[in-house]
C-alpha cells in the first residue's frame, strides 16, 4: 500500500507545481491581470474540503497534497487581491 501513497505524493507534487508561474507572476512580476479572486476562493474552499476528507481518510498523500495546493493557490488569490486593489 505504501506505492500506492506514493502515486499520490507524486501526482500531488505535480498538481501543486504547475501552480508556481501564477505565485511567481502575482508576487513576483506583479501583475494579477486575468486572475479571478473569487474563483481562487472557491478553490481554497474546495481543498480545505479536501484536506479534511483526507484527514478523517488518514491518507498523507491527500494531506501533503491538499496542505501545499491550499498554500500556493492562496498566496496566489492573495498576491492577485493585493495587485488588483494597489
Amino acid at each position: 500500500m505504501d506505492w500506492i501513497e506514493g502515486i499520490g505524493l507524486f501526482a500531488g507534487f505535480l498538481g501543486v507545481s504547475g501552480w508556481y508561474p501564477q505565485v511567481k507572476r502575482v508576487w513576483i512580476e506583479g501583475k494579477a491581470d486575468g486572475i479571478s479572486v473569487p474563483t481562487f476562493v472557491v478553490i481554497c474552499i474546495s481543498l480545505v474540503l479536501w484536506l479534511t476528507y483526507g484527514i478523517l481518510k488518514n491518507s498523507i498523500a491527500i494531506i501533503v497534497a491538499n496542505v501545499c495546493a491550499l498554500i500556493m493557490i492562496a498566496s496566489v488569490a492573495i498576491g492577485a487581491y493585493r495587485v488588483q486593489n494597489q
